[in-house]
């Protein structure tokens, strides 16, 4: 179940913090409460420093989840070329200098796509949960203060991803990118705590599956599905190939 969460309006927020918490619960709806309402227990939007973040008020010790596509270790492979010996860029097929046009269904917080704009794509991003969309929104935001020419190339649509590749307007789609929630084992701390929030705030995924036939009606070239190694394959549909790591696998379906 999707679900809103408040924003809070702290005291001590500057002029510019309260320009952008204003503008962004205009646009999403979430309401503002002051920071002596925030509540004892579950989620919660902040912004602090001109960056919006998703906080559990029931765990202080975690700082915010936010989307930050600007961060050293994404630039770092952006100015090094590393994009490229990417898995995902591997799997989506790009070749040479070839500008593909990938749609996201699934972006989460939007690392997989900045990785397929760091290596020239152009990404759309469709996200149906009005939190997370407010997120990858505000990562963009702020991207296109230090790197315009990055931010150019990500779009975001919010909305049911099966609806909107059913109903896709605007220039063809060479390929679809889906990474369908899953039940994370890995130790890392920061994955844990992503995917703790994001299975508090949206529930499971039980429609995943619902998401493959429009993506390979839409998708021109090739369907890409993220899968972690012991998982079935997305609707019973057996793959063209597959790409394996260690931990996950991506599945691809030539169109």
């Amino acid at each position: 179940m999707l679900k809103s969460v408040p924003l809070i309006m702290f005291d001590s927020a500057t002029s510019d913090d309260a320009a952008l918490i204003n503008a962004i619960s205009d646009k999403w709806g979430f309401p503002v409460i002051s920071s002596s309402e925030k509540p004892a227990e579950g989620l919660y939007l902040q912004v602090q420093n001109g960056v919006l973040g998703l906080a559990d008020a029931g765990d202080k010790k975690v700082h915010p989840v936010e989307v930050d596509f600007a961060s050293p270790a994404s630039l770092y492979r952006k100015q090094h070329g590393g994009g490229r010996k990417e898995a995902i860029v591997k799997a989506i097929g790009l070749k040479g200098n070839e500008q593909w046009h990938v749609v996201d269904a699934t972006p989460g917080l939007g690392r997989d796509a900045f990785v397929l704009v760091s290596v020239g794509c152009k990404v759309t991003m469709i996200e149906r949960s009005p939190v997370v969309a407010a997120l990858l929104e505000d990562g963009i935001r702020r991207l296109a203060l230090s790197f315009p020419e990055l931010a150019a190339q990500m779009t975001l649509q919010h909305g049911n991803s099966a609806e909107v590749m059913q109903y896709f307007t605007g220039e063809n789609v060479n390929a679809v990118y889906l990474d369908p929630m899953f039940p994370h084992k890995k130790k890392s701390a920061l994955v844990k705590k992503e995917m703790r929030l994001f299975q508090q705030l949206l529930g499971h995924d039980p429609d995943a599956d619902a998401l493959l036939p429009p993506a390979l009606k839409l998708a021109t070239h090739r369907v890409v599905v993220k899968r972690p190694n012991s998982a079935d394959v997305l609707a019973g549909v057996k793959a063209s190939m597959a790409i394996e790591s260690k931990k996950h696998r991506f599945d691809v379906y030539l169109c």
